[in-house]
């Protein structure tokens, strides 16, 4: 039980540790709301579509999404669009203005929709999620496979409100509000370069 538990940890622990949309999106909205509590819908949402993708590739539906070149192309396409389009609003946000515009056009309905944009429109986190974990999956059955799949899941949990912490603890230290703009900078950077990405592996694919 202990070897599924540390493969389960193990194994989700690298998938989201690598700096992406997701992640930069849970950190920026820790650092620009006013209050912790207010960050508290992004970090839950962004968990939660973790915790759905884990659990349809541990119940199978990956083999469905790996099998069909169309499904990729799909998801490739949508993803890219979406990528460029949140690059440019996020490089064209204003450093006079990203406290307050964050804080106040970031309600709790728009951190909901936007966290689950940049966690299922993504096509390069949904297709790593569903051919890593779904397929090392397989090696277990039953209580294992159950013990495997809360693993992964508890690590997502416990990492995005990590990030939210830390992002807090930044925006509290930068009483200048000048790291607030160079994320901004780098979280479109990371945007456009995931979307080049997506276009290669599309180009490749076809």
């Amino acid at each position: 039980m202990i070897g599924v538990i540390l493969h389960g940890f193990i194994l989700a622990l690298g998938l989201i540790l690598p700096l992406g949309v997701q992640n930069v999106f849970v950190f920026n909205q820790g650092a620009v709301q006013p209050r912790f509590a207010k960050a508290l819908p992004v970090i839950i949402t962004a968990a939660l579509c973790d915790t759905l993708l884990i659990s349809l590739a541990i119940l199978g539906v990956s083999v469905i999404v790996l099998e069909y070149d169309w499904i990729r192309m799909v998801l490739f396409t949508f993803g890219i669009g979406f990528l460029v389009y949140m690059g440019f609003v996020t490089w064209k946000t204003k450093p006079s203005e990203q406290q307050q515009e964050a804080a106040r056009s970031f309600t709790t309905k728009k951190q909901i929709v936007f966290a689950i944009s940049v966690s299922l429109l993504n096509p390069h986190a949904v297709l790593d999620t569903m051919g890593v974990i779904g397929t090392s999956s397989l090696q277990y059955s039953g209580t294992d496979k159950a013990i495997f799949a809360i693993a992964c899941i508890i690590v997502s949990w416990l990492w995005f409100l990590g990030l939210g912490i830390a992002g807090r603890s930044a925006g509290r230290l930068d009483s200048s509000g000048k790291l607030l703009p160079v994320m901004n900078k780098i979280s479109a950077l990371i945007m456009w370069g995931t979307a080049v990405y997506l276009g290669v592996g599309l180009m490749g694919g076809l």
